[in-house]
């Protein structure tokens, strides 16, 4: 019998490839004598010191180049933000701990592109967020002028505020603009009391809440929001004694009442030759989307003509498809490489995930996308005879929030629509 042979498979070697380097950071940091200034301007002349921790910028680079990868970064950036590194590295009073945020924006003095940075060593786990948040440096600047007690109690109310309190009477986090609003409504009422020799809050008195208060309206009812929040809290946590605007009623805010909008802002706006303003301002004026709506707004929520929002479904007018394909087709040219989802990008968020901010939407239509909401929700309750369940099921509204619309549908400035 013959011996069979098989047929000789050829072996390939898999791919060396070197294990991807990793580093732990130091949980130390060397103490320094005094403050030293650093002269970037003349570095970027003559040059910045080489990384002293090698292991670390090694790990950091090779984070950098998948973050880019990740996120669709041009070379240009990629390049700017490896140099930008380097510099950083080179900087560190001690090697091998992780970055701090300040050294880092310090490098915008020399054109780093300190935005990407920071997302890289975030990223990577090796960045200390040491700024100070601007809320914070916020309200040190609002109460300076305030006596010493007054301060001591409204930063006790503050912390409690924004961070919430986990010991009885347990309370969550508000949001730092509510914090905002409720200070800025009681500042008068504060001042004056400051101004007439009150030096604590356990000093005022009904009395003295009552000579504050404006007569009426919403600047009242404002004013009384802020100082019954802050006297609450503070009496809950037991550190005044009395609440001397309980007794005291101070109204509710006066709803504002919708109104149409001139239609050539709005007309130009839609006809605009900027891709991305004729794109939103068309979406706001045919289908009354929000800011939040719009800026939410992902690629995949597109489809056949059709918009995806939530639950809804709506069918794209014929003007507003036609101003989206000119976007898209804009954004693919303009930014090829870019890996985020929103539909409407910026500058600044195509090198990341992030949705555009409120204020893009803003600038681009050329007004807040609410007030052109409102137009188009007036616009369609004025054609259809006031029929509420319609703009509900349209816009999104429950039947709270329609009735304010049909309050006036006999404004003057409404029976003169077409």
């Amino acid at each position: 019998m013959g011996q069979h042979r098989g047929t000789r498979r050829k072996r390939t070697k898999a791919p060396i490839t070197s294990p991807a380097p990793t580093f732990e950071a130091f949980d130390h940091r060397q103490l320094t004598l005094f403050p030293a200034f650093r002269d970037l301007a003349n570095g970027a002349i003559h040059g910045f010191p080489a990384p002293a921790e090698p292991k670390m910028a090694a790990f950091l680079d090779q984070i950098l180049i998948e973050h880019a990868r990740e996120h669709g970064w041009s070379l240009t950036t990629t390049k700017r933000t490896r140099r930008g590194l380097a510099i950083a590295l080179g900087l560190q009073d001690t090697p091998g701990a992780p970055m701090l945020a300040t050294d880092i924006l310090n490098l915008q003095s020399i054109g780093i592109t300190t935005l990407r940075l920071l997302e890289v060593c975030a990223a990577s786990g090796l960045l200390e967020d040491n700024r100070e948040p601007a809320v914070d440096r916020w309200f040190e600047t609002t109460v300076a002028e305030l006596p010493e007690q007054l301060r001591t109690e409204l930063e006790r109310w503050y912390t409690i505020m924004l961070q919430g309190s986990t010991t009885p009477p347990r309370s969550k986090p508000r949001s730092e603009i509510t914090t905002r609003l409720y200070l800025r409504w009681s500042l008068p009422a504060l001042r004056s009391w400051a101004a007439a020799g009150r030096t604590s809050l356990r000093e005022i008195t009904p009395e003295d809440v009552r000579e504050v208060l404006p007569e009426a309206g919403n600047a009242r009812a404002r004013m009384g929001q802020g100082l019954r929040c802050l006297f609450r809290v503070l009496k809950s946590h037991r550190l005044i004694f009395l609440n001397p605007i309980d007794p005291i009623r101070t109204g509710t805010h006066a709803t504002r009442i919708p109104l149409p909008l001139a239609s050539a802002p709005l007309r130009d706006a839609i006809n605009s030759a900027d891709p991305a303003r004729a794109a939103v301002t068309s979406i706001v004026a045919f289908h009354g989307l929000r800011s939040g709506q719009l800026r939410k707004l992902q690629l995949t929520d597109l489809h056949d003509g059709r918009l995806r929002l939530g639950q809804r479904t709506i069918p794209l007018a014929q003007p507003v498809r036609d101003r989206i394909s000119l976007w898209l087709a804009y954004r693919e040219q303009r930014w090829p490489s870019t890996r985020n989802p929103h539909v409407f990008i910026s500058r600044r968020t195509a090198l990341d995930s992030a949705p555009v901010g409120v204020q893009w939407i803003t600038t681009s239509i050329g007004m807040t996308a609410q007030q052109a909401r409102e137009d188009r929700i007036l616009h369609e309750l004025h054609a259809s005879g006031g029929d509420l369940r319609r703009i509900c099921d349209m816009f999104g509204l429950s039947i709270a929030g329609a009735s304010r619309y049909s309050t006036v549908l006999a404004h003057p400035d409404l029976l003169g629509e077409g």
